[in-house]
């Protein structure tokens, strides 16, 4: 007798906006959660060590981070998508087998993560024109954030897995324990143990380790073709195979768009110390829309794939207007959140007069241009959903990387202000929604209906 995958919303089934909204919230606070890591961190060693402890983690080191760790956890969204077609389907077999191949798939990515981190990304520092007051603060808390790789990729696939079958919700709760948890260790060793950032970098390990934990041991006791048994864990050909045709380009484009912001960050430290904690803080604050934006498409596109796989194609269309109107209200929310409490958002992380003008002026020219980047993360994501993953990767390439990269030859650092690296993001953002939006229009994008696997065993 097939056991029956578990369903906390309906996305093959019933109204697309409330099953949406019930999948994408527990989502959006995990993922607000997930940024409360290091908004602590940024907190914590701003009040305790100082702003050269903020422009070290907050700069060159979130850079160098999302370079690396994005490429990473964007070659393992693929297995998402994969378990979510195989669920939508009902091929009860190939979710099983799915399930023990991405969690294959996210111990190796956390060893190739790790060392590439631990090792690599120090060496890169002075590449980026890296103060040399923040060099030795940035070593320091990029060696010890890359030792938790192999259980941060674990919690992160984990959480892929359990969402890409309908459950959204107990990934927030393992969350809200990491969270307070991390907050603990945190003043722990950067206010007691005197540890800087490095004491700031262990605990977000830690933490995550603890989120990798919860996260295994709720599919071990998993009732289902979900459940994980580890001596199981094996790639399944076939299936790691169709993981990274999806995930490598999604992969590529998150590096590609690391690759910019490398020179983006390059220009910012060419200003200095303040210029450098001032971009800083703006991260942090604008680390509060990327999550939710991010969570969106991670709803758009596990909708889509369920969809795609039960061969409803009026509820990918459905599924992409609600997800472009919840993205249009959120750009609304939090870029208006972040524009109008600006002035004491910004001292909650540094009261340096001449960090909290500059940020006071970055965040003026940012927060009210979000929706600018609507089309992109919506249509990106359905598109992926229903397995086509180069096409939006060329589209990524070309619309907002190239074109970040020329502005930023031809313009920012020739003219190097904080106006010039910031007029980067809008124009590229258009760039790309308009190409996204031409594509969906006029373009191919909905793969054919693949043949369904046989259930084997």
């Amino acid at each position: 007798m097939k056991h029956t995958l578990f369903r906390e919303s309906s996305m093959t089934e019933g109204p697309v906006l409330q099953g949406m909204l019930a999948f994408f919230l527990p989502i959006m606070l995990g993922t607000l959660l997930q940024q409360l890591y290091s908004a602590v961190d940024a907190v914590v060693l701003g009040q305790f060590v100082g702003k050269t402890a903020l422009a070290a983690v907050g700069g060159s080191d979130i850079v160098l981070i999302n370079l690396i760790v994005n490429f990473f956890v964007g070659l393992s969204s693929g297995a998402s998508v994969v378990i979510s077609q195989h669920a939508g389907a009902q091929e009860h077999a190939q979710v099983s087998r799915a399930v023990h191949t991405a969690v294959f798939l996210a111990i190796i990515v956390g060893a190739l993560t790790m060392l590439l981190g631990m090792f690599g990304a120090p060496l890169l520092l002075p590449a980026l024109s890296t103060p040399k007051d923040t060099l030795q603060y940035s070593k320091d808390y990029l060696v010890w954030y890359f030792a938790g790789m192999i259980p941060s990729m674990i919690y992160n696939m984990g959480s892929g897995i359990l969402r890409a079958l309908g459950d959204s919700k107990r990934p927030l709760l393992f969350l809200v324990v990491c969270t307070i948890v991390n907050t603990i260790l945190d003043l722990f060793f950067v206010a007691v143990l005197k540890l800087e950032v490095a004491g700031a970098a262990i605990a977000t390990s830690l933490s995550q380790l603890i989120c990798a934990w919860l996260v295994i041991r709720t599919l071990q006791r998993a009732h289902g073709d979900y459940r994980l048994d580890l001596k199981k864990i094996r790639p399944d050909g076939w299936l790691l195979k169709r993981m990274l045709v999806i995930g490598l380009p999604a992969g590529i484009s998150s590096v590609l768009y690391n690759i910019t912001n490398v020179y983006v960050q390059k220009a910012i430290n060419l200003l200095g110390t303040d210029t450098v904690a001032a971009w800083s803080v703006y991260w942090k604050l604008d680390g509060i829309f990327w999550p939710i934006s991010n969570a969106i498409g991670i709803a758009v596109m596990t909708f889509a794939g369920q969809n795609y796989g039960a061969r409803k194609k009026d509820r990918i269309l459905q599924t992409m207007h609600v997800g472009i109107a919840l993205h249009l209200a959120m750009c609304a929310l939090i870029g208006g959140f972040i524009y109008f409490t600006r002035d004491w958002t910004i001292r909650l992380f540094n009261s340096d007069p001449a960090v909290v003008e500059q940020g006071r002026v970055i965040i003026t020219y940012l927060a009210p241009c979000y929706f600018l980047f609507s089309a992109t993360e919506v249509l990106s994501s359905m598109m992926r959903g229903v397995g086509n993953a180069v096409k939006p990767t060329i589209i990524t390439l070309f619309g907002a990387c190239v074109l970040r990269l020329i502005l930023l030859f031809t313009m920012t650092f020739p003219h190097l202000s904080n106006l010039t690296i910031a007029l980067c993001y809008p124009i590229t953002w258009t760039a790309a929604s308009v190409m996204f939006l031409l594509y969906y229009k006029f373009g191919k994008w909905l793969p054919a209906y693949p043949q369904k696997q046989p259930d084997i065993g």
